[in-house]
């Protein structure tokens, strides 16, 4: 088990959510990474169990939690943050209702809200009663798509101990996916690439994606894509620095287009590279040094693709 060093906050997370949603897991990760876990102890027992504990702790609070209530979860997450001896996040863990569904289908168990009721009432009166604390998330994980070395993998890049030491306050996820299938839940901001020429009506593009050069080339084309990567990348430029002013740890950044496949790729590859292009000055453009995240959502569920670092964390206590 890896000292506590004393001159960074020590870390303590919350974990919360949607039964079913991947809690237990995220919980056994940030075992193996050596956090002292707690599972739905009593809410009046959070401050006691803080202030006694000696390495980062992760608590699972959830709708099983004896006295569980969005507001008092949130009320003692507002008192530990008073203390800056500690850096506390609250992580909610969610998935489509569909694959809730399924799961619960899977497993034959039964939904901590519906001892009375069906699997889908359980989880709408979830959804509702746990709503503020997705609103006041540090960090949506949506495990519709996330196999478990995916997840791990996922929570391993954000709360490995030397991504807490890292220091670098921020990190980006640059997302692509299909305005179809819905809108990602955890995007902060939301681009529109639909009016691009799209090379799904090219038989021999169709079949491809954003990932292939000569893809990436036809979108590149459109005599209105410069403006639109220059005008993303400049609101970035903008709105980054204020969301690590405001305190913020995650920035999802989401480009949709039809299908998923083309040019939202083609733009979240492109400006993967313009955040994470050094400037030969030591410093990054737009994006201090912050590590920078590539996912493509409808790839990822076509297997094509899963996500990747485009600028990875640097331990700044080992450099």
């Amino acid at each position: 088990m890896c000292a506590a060093d004393p001159y960074t906050p020590r870390r303590i997370l919350l974990v919360s959510g949607l039964s079913g949603a991947g809690k237990s897991s995220i919980l056994r990760i940030l075992e193996d990474l050596d956090y002292e876990v707690i599972d739905n102890p009593p809410l009046g027992m959070l401050d006691d169990i803080v202030a006694r504990a000696e390495q980062p702790i992760a608590i699972g609070v959830d709708s099983r939690t004896r006295g569980f209530d969005p507001s008092a979860v949130l009320e003692a997450v507002a008192r530990l943050r008073i203390n800056p001896a500690l850096a506390v996040e609250l992580i909610y863990a969610t998935a489509e209702e569909s694959v809730l569904l399924r799961r619960y289908t899977a497993t034959r168990r039964r939904h901590p809200l519906a001892a009375h009721g069906s699997v889908k009432d359980g989880i709408d009166d979830e959804i509702a009663l746990t709503a503020p604390l997705r609103t006041a998330a540090d960090l949506v994980i949506d495990t519709s798509d996330m196999p478990p070395p995916e997840l791990r993998r996922f929570v391993e890049s954000r709360f490995s101990p030397w991504q807490a030491r890292s220091g670098q306050g921020l990190t980006v996820a640059l997302m692509s996916f299909a305005f179809p299938a819905g809108l990602p839940r955890e995007a902060d901001i939301v681009f529109d690439a639909r009016f691009l020429q799209n090379p799904h009506y090219d038989p021999q593009l169709a079949p491809k994606t954003g990932l292939d050069t000569d893809v990436a080339e036809y979108v590149a084309k459109d005599p209105d894509y410069p403006q639109f990567l220059n005008q993303i990348h400049a609101m970035l430029q903008l709105v980054l620095p204020r969301f690590v002013q405001e305190g913020k740890k995650y920035a999802t950044i989401a480009i949709g287009c039809s299908g998923g496949r083309h040019r939202s790729v083609t733009l979240v590859e492109a400006l993967a590279e313009r955040l994470s292009a050094p400037d030969g000055m030591g410093h990054y453009k737009g994006s201090g040094q912050w590590p920078i995240m590539i996912m493509h959502r409808e790839l990822a569920r076509q297997g094509l693709s899963g996500w990747r670092w485009a600028r990875k964390p640097v331990d700044t206590a080992s450099s």
